[in-house]
């Protein structure tokens, strides 16, 4: 029997579970004090998201999903990004989306329940928030497939392990592999969808190799090391900004949290196999590192979370000053000319909001 092809998996680190360097770092983190942004990044968003939990708590938010351990998937994707490439974000990844300029106030009002919240002030080609899992795959494509005829920019979307296990994933790597688009998929590996744990989800050894049917490059990358992340993504961006196809990145990392505010993780794992992932989690882990090669003192760090906690307030204090949305306003985005019917509906409702008033 003779063997088509041959095919393996690699895992790229650079620094590991005690903070220490593993081999040669990539330009962009040669000086350890350049790295600093994005621990100011990993930091912020693990603040917005335990106000973003406290704010649920107490009734003021809708169900909210905290990356909390996978920070440095979002922050490492973010940061390989140019302005010009489009991120297509699932519901974990607000580390990537506060990165590249949506404001936490805006975060909060869509999870709040107001659409005006996906109405970014900035960075307005990104895609919003999407909810359905794997869905936002095939958006994917047909924006990389636009890309491809417009220029030399990227796409890039990004979901959790449970999303490959569904058909809309599969379809689109293969698309994508077949029109050899300029996409790149992150795969944010943090072992559980929902309540179902990562062996329970696939009998493939590793995720990245689903990347193999579909003809196009797959690799791991260690999640919790941001460095890597980042490289891998931006080499994998840049090959498909040069017209050298899509990839697949498995990013394996830890939710350290429940799925969600309307989960309870306790019921389906165990404390130890948790409290055993809080000592490799991302933003400990380059902290130790900033303190050995950056001088990164307590006062630095002091000064940066109290930095950090008084945005995040301001953030929360203008999601709850802002005016709800009127009742028409659900009308207002389905259609470019709103067709007859339902303009009757709308004048129904401002006239009745009016006699209310």
């Amino acid at each position: 029997m003779r063997f088509k092809a041959e095919h393996g998996v690699s895992c790229l680190r650079f620094i590991d579970e005690t903070g220490s360097a593993v081999g040669e770092l990539p330009d962009f983190a040669r000086n350890a004090e350049d790295l600093v942004p994005l621990y100011r990044a990993m930091l912020l968003t693990r603040a917005f998201d335990e106000k973003a939990v406290a704010l649920q708590r107490t009734g003021r938010l809708g169900t909210y999903a905290s990356s909390l351990g996978q920070e440095a998937v979002g922050v490492g994707a973010a940061a390989a990004m140019r302005a010009d490439d489009v991120l297509l974000p699932s519901f974990r990844e607000q580390s990537a989306m506060l990165w590249r300029g949506v404001t936490m106030t805006e975060l909060l009002l869509y999870w709040g329940g107001d659409e005006r919240g996906s109405n970014f002030a900035e960075t307005r080609h990104d895609f919003p928030i999407c909810v359905p899992v794997a869905s936002h795959f095939p958006h994917a494509v047909g924006v990389a497939f636009a890309l491809k005829t417009r220029g030399d920019a990227a796409a890039l979307a990004i979901a959790g392990d449970g999303a490959t296990s569904k058909g809309d994933f599969y379809e689109a790597i293969n698309a994508a592999g077949l029109w050899h688009l300029p996409v790149v998929f992150v795969i944010n590996n943090n072992q559980w969808a929902i309540s179902v744990p990562r062996a329970h989800q696939t009998a493939a050894e590793t995720l990245a190799q689903k990347a193999i049917a579909a003809g196009i490059e797959g690799i791991q990358v260690d999640g919790n090391d941001v460095v890597a992340v980042r490289d891998a993504v931006s080499v994998a961006l840049q090959k498909a900004r040069d017209g050298e196809g899509p990839s697949l990145i498995e990013a394996i990392t830890y939710r350290l949290s429940d799925h969600t505010t309307a989960d309870d993780a306790s019921r389906y794992r165990d404390d130890a196999e948790v409290s055993e992932q809080w000592k490799s989690e991302p933003v400990r882990r380059l902290k130790t590192y900033l303190q050995a090669h950056a001088n990164w003192s307590n006062d630095d760090e002091e000064a940066l979370r109290s930095e950090i906690a008084a945005v995040v307030e301001e953030a929360a204090e203008a999601y709850s000053q802002t005016p709800p949305p009127t009742a028409e306003s659900m009308f207002d985005c389905l259609f470019a000319d709103l067709p007859p019917a339902l303009e009757e509906q709308r004048a129904s409702i401002v006239t009745k909001a009016a006699r209310h008033d």
